[in-house]
């Protein structure tokens, strides 16, 4: 990238890519012209202000300005921010398109720009939002993308916006990063919490994420868990960024030692000192997983992670094991649990009315939806988070 040239990355979490590109292009800032000439692009508010903090931190001593834009935040505190002269912007697609329509952002003199986490943003739905803007910026720029995975999506925007790009790329076998042990244990639904509580004490566990598959599912976690004395609270979606931000900075320092979240943290969050990672849920997909587990085992220390597998799960671990050339292995517990697949209950559901079943009881007055149902809500919510 110091040699001016378009770079296709493909790495790890935690293994160094923001001082990879930040480096360049703070070198490639002339800082006695106060418009914007840098942009990252990343798919969360908090990879967002990471980026950003990092590379101030980088360029403490050189004058140069970094603003980070994301929804959450009030715009006019960003438009006085961008007034008052930015050589790098960081930003999420959906709040750099809203700035760019307003006319507050403008990337004619932009030299390098950088999409982190190409897949992720991607899989969110940005894909118009991150060519509209990508067709704001000059044609002779240098342009650097940095992705987990590299599918044709990726590639797609690789060969529309890249020219002649050098490209690092890692094998499907080097998707794990070989200091994290990796373990699955065996659970039913009323062993889960159980188990978790004997993995707390048995495993010496200090510091730690722990993934759940709904935002309900992270706060009633997390309130358990500060309800039997120990440092622990959620993170999920339905909380506001000053809160979200709130929660991160207390784990970071050490004020709690549990971190209950959703996949929504399984992106970005870069925090010294994770011994754990426990997936209490399995992950929908199956690069979620290395994802969640990235979030330990950072800057060559050692982690451990450990996934609760219930019936129903083992073609999700199968894809797994597939992908890692590192074994995962079975981690056994003194708590029963019980064999065979769990019991169903019947609901309706609450938007089209069909019967189906559910491995839970429904709670009376509370909301349940089908899978297809399920899918158009997922949906929405995908939109919904592009425009912020």
């Amino acid at each position: 990238m110091l040699e001016g040239k378009d770079v296709i990355g493909q790495a790890q979490t935690g293994t160094g890519k923001t001082a990879a590109f930040g480096i360049p292009m703070i070198e490639s800032i002339d800082v006695r012209d106060k418009r914007v000439q840098g942009i990252v692009l990343a798919p969360t508010r908090e990879l967002a202000i990471q980026i950003a903090d990092h590379i101030t931190s980088i360029s403490r001593y050189t004058g140069i300005k970094v603003c980070p834009i994301y929804g959450g935040q009030k715009i006019n505190k960003q438009i006085r921010q961008l007034k008052s002269g930015v050589h790098i912007v960081v930003g999420t697609p959906g709040r750099v398109i809203d700035h760019l329509n307003r006319g507050t952002l403008r990337l004619r003199d932009v030299q390098m720009v950088v999409l982190d986490e190409a897949d992720r943003m991607l899989d969110m739905g940005f894909v118009k939002d991150i060519n509209k803007i990508l067709d704001k910026v000059p044609k002779q720029k240098q342009t650097g993308l940095f992705s987990a995975t590299m599918d044709k999506n990726v590639w797609k925007i690789c060969n529309k916006y890249m020219d002649k790009p050098e490209k690092i790329l890692v094998s499907k076998d080097e998707i794990t990063l070989e200091q994290i042990e990796q373990r699955y244990i065996r659970v039913d639904h009323m062993s889960r919490y159980p188990i978790l509580m004997e993995l707390i004490r048995e495993q010496h566990v200090k510091k730690a994420i722990i993934f759940t598959k709904t935002k309900r599912g992270a706060y009633r976690l997390a309130k358990k868990l500060k309800g039997d004395g120990l440092r622990a609270n959620a993170l999920h979606g339905d909380l506001t960024q000053p809160q979200r931000d709130k929660v991160t900075r207390s784990f970071r320092k050490d004020r709690i030692d549990f971190l209950v979240a959703t996949d929504i943290a399984a992106r970005g969050l870069d925090i010294d000192n994770i011994t754990h990672i426990i997936n209490f849920n399995m992950p929908m997909e199956t690069s979620a997983y290395f994802h969640r587990i990235g979030r330990t085992a950072r800057m060559e220390t050692e982690g451990t992670a450990i996934t609760f597998v219930a019936h129903g799960d083992q073609d999700a671990l199968d894809d797994i094991m597939k992908e890692t050339s590192t074994s995962i292995t079975e981690l056994k517990t003194s708590v029963h649990v019980k064999a065979g697949p769990p019991q169903k209950f019947k609901a309706i559901c609450s938007k089209c009315k069909t019967r189906f079943e559910l491995p839970f009881k429904p709670t009376p007055g509370r909301a349940v939806y089908c899978k297809s149902c399920m899918k158009k809500n997922n949906r929405n919510n995908r939109r919904r988070r592009r425009r912020h």
